[in-house]
């Protein structure tokens, strides 16, 4: 028998930004991905370029029909996407929302309905309308608050009853490290202080639990969690040193879940405040706004990483926005991230000791370059027994979770379809179930092809797990 709950959501994750397209369709406004066309890997731009795959992304917008009708085929249970702010406020800072783009959700919304598939939405996913960056330096601005409570009153309004599942913002603490992307924010990083971004964070903790005091208002049926990008991180040798230094690293990656999960501002990060002459400030009523915490815990989990205080041992790894020192005992993927099921059983743990919410793993997959090839029937695919292999390591580490007592909701693998990256704005790091045909260059039919891995995802589903172990 499955250790899977029977109302496991299984399902996928996807961002508006990279499979929508459609960047001037509609009244849609310029959001801040649309002068990033290499990702974080490269400057902004002062206006879209046309080598930016992410302004046509998968034509999401116009094939959403065709792909959510494949995500049924899978079985998925729960569908994550994101909406696009500037797609419902052009600017940001409008008093009346774009009627065409609160359509566009709508049916999205309703299409995921017909098949049984429950919408998880996240409201903010590196999606800041570039207005808003421009002419308030993004989240930087004690306005936005406002700006954002207007964008979530009116989604949350016209969406009760279709969307019971939210995410306030995408891998929060972020922010620290991708300020524009992260947060709108137009000062380039090397010229914000410590001092910058720790307001710009308190700005997005105040609206986060903004919405979800508003969000229970509206709809006390809904359940609405917050999403941090989850990095796990291990000491490199048993020197007590790096076990602090492994510690505080840690540290980094949960405080701002600390404030979400709890209320408050921990006392280590007060503490890193006092020491630093950081002092935030606060309006009437903050800290208040911030006891409405969070129903449930999600996170990212691609990859995990070391630290060591020890100079020249260990060589650098790649990760998800963040780095570290390699571990010798893992091996990596074709973008250097270090691969470790074990860190997720062992992530999944920490967090529900330390918070003792319900978690919910939104984004977890293997970026790879796929080929497209063609079987003696004729039919298109991909071979992808590498994703497999993650992916079934990865949710049998989840399973083992689930034994020590973790409660877990659901699975959103990323990229169920193949997108843009992020990172790198490119097509060939595909995550996905259903291969598209797009490339780097821009070329490419967008026809949706299913990979090896799209039956093996609906076999699980379908067991409900127990087919994770049928290779045993």
């Amino acid at each position: 028998m499955s250790v899977f709950p029977e109302n496991f959501l299984w399902g996928g994750a996807v961002a508006a930004n990279q499979c929508e397209g459609a960047y001037n369709e509609d009244g849609k406004g310029l959001s801040v991905q649309d002068v990033l066309p290499r990702g974080l890997v490269g400057p902004r731009t002062q206006e879209p370029t046309p080598d930016n795959l992410k302004l046509e992304g998968i034509d999401f917008y116009h094939r959403y029909k065709e792909d959510i009708r494949l995500f049924a085929e899978m079985g998925f249970k729960v569908f994550r996407t994101s909406i696009a702010w500037s797609r419902i406020f052009p600017r940001g800072d409008e008093e009346e929302p774009n009627e065409k783009g609160l359509q566009f959700y709508d049916d999205l919304f309703d299409e995921c309905r017909k098949y049984g598939i429950e919408p998880l939405v996240t409201i903010s996913h590196y999606e800041t309308p570039l207005w808003l960056a421009e002419q308030y330096d993004g989240w930087r601005d004690r306005r936005l608050v406002g700006f954002f409570e207007r964008y979530v009153r009116t989604i949350f309004n016209h969406y009760k009853g279709k969307v019971r599942y939210w995410l306030t913002f995408n891998e929060i603490n972020s922010l620290i490290h991708a300020p524009f992307m992260s947060g709108g924010i137009a000062t380039p990083k090397e010229q914000l202080t410590e001092q910058d971004l720790y307001q710009a964070m308190h700005h997005e903790l105040v609206a986060s639990a903004m919405a979800v005091k508003i969000g229970h208002e509206i709809m006390p049926e809904a359940k609405i969690g917050c999403m941090i990008l989850g990095i796990t991180t291990y000491p490199l040798t048993p020197d007590p040193s790096d076990i602090i230094a492994a510690m505080e690293k840690d540290r980094d990656t949960l405080m701002f879940a600390d404030v979400h999960a709890r209320g408050s501002y921990p006392r280590y990060l007060v503490n890193y405040f006092e020491k630093k002459g950081i002092r935030i400030r606060m309006e009437p009523g903050d800290e208040e706004m911030l006891k409405h915490t969070v129903d449930f815990i999600s996170f990212s989990y691609y990859s995990s990483g070391c630290v060591t205080v020890h100079q020249n041992e260990g060589s650098d790894a790649l990760g998800n926005m963040t780095g570290g020192v390699k571990n010798p005992y893992l091996k990596a993927s074709q973008w250097g991230w270090q691969i470790d099921p074990q860190g997720l059983r062992y992530t999944l743990n920490k967090l529900y000791d330390r918070y003792q919410l319900p978690l919910f793993i939104v984004e977890n997959g293997l970026g790879a370059v796929d080929t497209l090839v063609t079987l003696e029937n004729g039919e298109k695919t991909v071979e992808d027994d590498y994703r497999i292999d993650y992916l079934r390591q990865h949710l049998k580490e989840a399973a083992k979770a689930i034994e020590d007592g973790v409660e877990l909701m659901g699975y959103t693998s990323w990229g169920c379809i193949d997108l843009v990256s992020a990172s790198t704005a490119q097509m060939s790091k595909r995550y996905g179930y259903i291969y598209v045909d797009r490339n780097d260059d821009g070329s490419g039919t967008l026809q949706r092809y299913r990979k090896k891995s799209f039956y093996w995802y609906q076999k699980v589903i379908e067991t409900n797990g127990e087919s994770l172990y049928e290779d045993e």
